[in-house]
């Protein structure tokens, strides 16, 4: 399974820490971990840079209800 990043962000040194990672589970099976990750952060971030995202992403963050886009 491919591992996803987050968003960088240069005010927060810009590190990659991923988003999901696989791990042995009960009896050796593989189990994704998805640790904590700062929703809101990326909503705001997202939001003072809606000038740069496309129309399609815009329109997706839409039609999760979220109002300004």
């Amino acid at each position: 399974m491919p591992i996803a990043y987050p968003p960088t962000d240069a005010r927060a040194g810009a590190h990659k820490e991923p988003l999901e990672t696989v791990e042995a589970g009960h009896g050796g099976e593989e189990q994704a971990v998805v640790p904590h990750f700062a929703l809101g952060t990326w909503l705001n971030n997202q939001k003072a840079r809606r000038a740069k995202l496309t129309p399609g992403q815009l329109a997706q963050l839409a039609e999760h209800g979220v109002g300004w886009a």
